[in-house]
């Protein structure tokens, strides 16, 4: 279940804070580990915008239902200060832990080998 909020900005932009299930990327969470959330923040020109750009980036399942979790003001200003305007941090209530950009969530892991076929060709 998704998690969120808004917040309107002065001029007209929004900031979405999302906590989502981590995607299996990384090491820190099983299959069926349900208890590993990130949140998610994204700036852009309106709520449907930041939702598409989740989206494009293959998080396909994210929706925005209410208004239960808007984010912080030190949430929008980590957001607005980065370039891409999408950071995302693996434990939210944490204020120690620094914000990622969603590259280094969504990124392969280097030379890491091809699963085998299982065929066997």
């Amino acid at each position: 279940m998704t998690r969120g909020g808004f917040i309107r900005l002065p001029g007209g932009s929004v900031v979405v804070a999302l906590s989502l299930p981590r995607p299996g990327h990384g090491p820190l969470c099983g299959p069926y580990d349900g208890g590993c959330r990130i949140r998610v923040l994204v700036h852009a020109v309106n709520r449907q915008r930041a939702l598409t750009r989740l989206r494009n980036l293959g998080l396909r399942a994210v929706y925005l239902r209410g208004n239960t979790e808007p984010p912080t003001p030190d949430e929008i200003t980590a957001v607005l200060h980065h370039p891409d305007g999408l950071v995302w941090r693996e434990a939210p209530d944490d204020d120690t832990e620094s914000w990622h950009p969603i590259r280094a969530l969504l990124r392969q892991k280097v030379g890491s080998p091809a699963p085998a076929s299982p065929s066997g060709v």
